[in-house]
């Protein structure tokens, strides 16, 4: 059992001991230390804070800990109830609310939860706002209000409908369009919030939507995470239903996933790619994704005039590269995509309401799609971590033995070869180094990944 504690937030596993999981005193003591850090850092008297869930088992349990301990430091909150992270992120600043926390594991199995912290723009906090967090939660030092001056609970239930009005505001966005070019579409909701966002999203937009798991139950019917051998299911029913193509969501939809219609993947790189295709070819400019991200999204931003950057892996890190470079698009190559003329955030809503543009105005088939991009192939591997490893000089090892090539160490080790490259990096979210690599074949690919794993379990001297 674990918990997580990082600048982005405090992730872990449900029950067992306080201190070493997500236990209602965590959660109680983080959300305590979130509150009292806004205060301080807001300077305002009268504070407002939006809180969403996902669907998860322990979600209605932790929203009750966190909703009354913000209460409980004299800020309002408006209770979202099940809800999305972008959703949330899009309601912070239409409310005019001076934070949000979005309760969530994201693509983690059942048993865990998380408090995801945002700022009164609606985007993730920096590094310093959450080392801050981190410190007064360890002080302890709370000052809670009296109780004539608790915070109130306002509870407002239509944020989903609002998303999706404002994804269809978007100038790029038509939805006379797309209801004509006829899609049909199944959805694998995991059943989370998914199962609510995306098929309301499709409707609005005149889309025939066969529900798969959307159930919003928290049970979820398969490993969470968007990866090809947890899809069989859809995979299988957008043949049988002869579907245009099949959308997958993570349960706090936040990463987006296609099936083709010939049943096989799209892959969760080329969703960024295919949206960055749509957007570069009606508003040119540059784009950003993180150093585990495809170069086939470099190569489609240079074919349309623009530059790409690559950022540290991280949301938050991604959005301010892209402030930086005047991005127009960008994201995470695990299916986030961010459009700042919606918000700074991943948004599996607006990703699919783009990639319906794209489909709609170019025609074809989504396999024929994908058929068109530069052909890269990634593998996404990863090493269960031990107390006893040190990781960073796992890492530092790794660098040293092929300092001969391009490396970059701005996030765990980055080594590009001539025709594929591979990424080390320690995960923030789970107790794992992450092995990301990309070639010209999934063989090369698994390839380069699994040599990589020999080499490092062989400096780590694990069988």
């Amino acid at each position: 059992m674990t918990l997580i504690k990082s600048i982005s937030g405090i992730r872990g596993t449900i029950g067992g001991n306080t201190g070493e999981n997500l236990t209602p005193i965590d959660a109680v003591k983080f959300a305590a230390a979130y509150g009292t850090w806004l205060k301080s850092y807001s300077g305002k008297e009268n504070l407002k804070v939006v809180i969403g869930r996902d669907a998860r088992l322990s979600g209605e349990m932790i929203q009750n800990l966190v909703v009354s301990t913000i209460v409980g430091l004299g800020i309002d909150v408006i209770d979202l109830g099940l809800s999305t992270t972008p959703t949330v992120e899009i309601a912070v600043p239409l409310e005019k609310a001076d934070g949000g926390i979005i309760l969530t594991a994201s693509h983690n199995p059942k048993q865990w939860n998380a408090l995801k912290l945002l700022n009164e723009k609606g985007e993730f906090l920096d590094g310093e706002q959450g080392k801050k967090i981190l410190e007064i939660a360890e002080s302890d030092e709370f000052d809670f209000a009296q109780v004539d001056d608790l915070g109130k609970v306002i509870k407002n239930d239509t944020y989903i409908d609002v998303h999706v009005d404002e994804v269809l505001k978007l100038p790029l966005v038509d939805k006379d369009v797309i209801k004509k070019a006829g899609f049909k579409v199944v959805v694998d909701g995991v059943n989370s919030t998914g199962g609510i966002a995306i098929p309301k999203l499709l409707e609005a937009l005149g889309v025939e939507v066969i529900k798969l798991y959307c159930d919003p139950t928290g049970h979820f019917p398969h490993n969470p995470e968007p990866l090809k051998e947890h899809l069989q299911d859809i995979c299988e029913l957008v043949v049988k239903e002869r579907a245009d193509f099949g959308i997958v969501v993570d349960p706090d939809v936040d990463r987006l996933a296609f099936i083709s219609n010939d049943g096989e993947m799209f892959g969760e790189e080329y969703t960024l790619v295919a949206c960055a295709d749509y957007v570069l070819g009606k508003t040119p400019g540059n784009t950003v994704s993180n150093l585990s991200s495809s170069r086939a999204l470099r190569d489609i931003t240079e074919k349309h005039g623009g530059s790409y950057e690559a950022a540290a892996v991280g949301e938050v890190n991604v959005v301010t590269k892209m402030k930086a470079t005047n991005a127009i698009i960008g994201g995470e190559g695990n299916g986030g995509i961010i459009y700042p003329k919606s918000h700074y955030g991943r948004d599996s809503l607006v990703g699919t309401a783009l990639f319906l543009m794209l489909m709609a105005e170019r025609g074809g088939t989504v396999a024929d799609l994908r058929a068109s991009y530069p052909s890269y192939f990634m593998s996404k591997k990863k090493i269960q971590l031990t107390p006893d490893l040190n990781v960073d000089a796992l890492l530092d090892a790794m660098h040293q033995k092929y300092a001969n090539e391009q490396v970059s160490t701005i996030d765990g080790v980055k080594i590009d070869f001539p025709d594929n490259w591979v990424h080390l990096r320690k995960s923030n979210t789970e107790p794992i180094i992450r092995i990301y690599t990309e070639a010209k074949s999934q063989a090369e690919a698994d390839g380069l990944a699994d040599k990589i794993i020999s080499e490092i379990k062989e400096v780590a001297g694990i069988d």
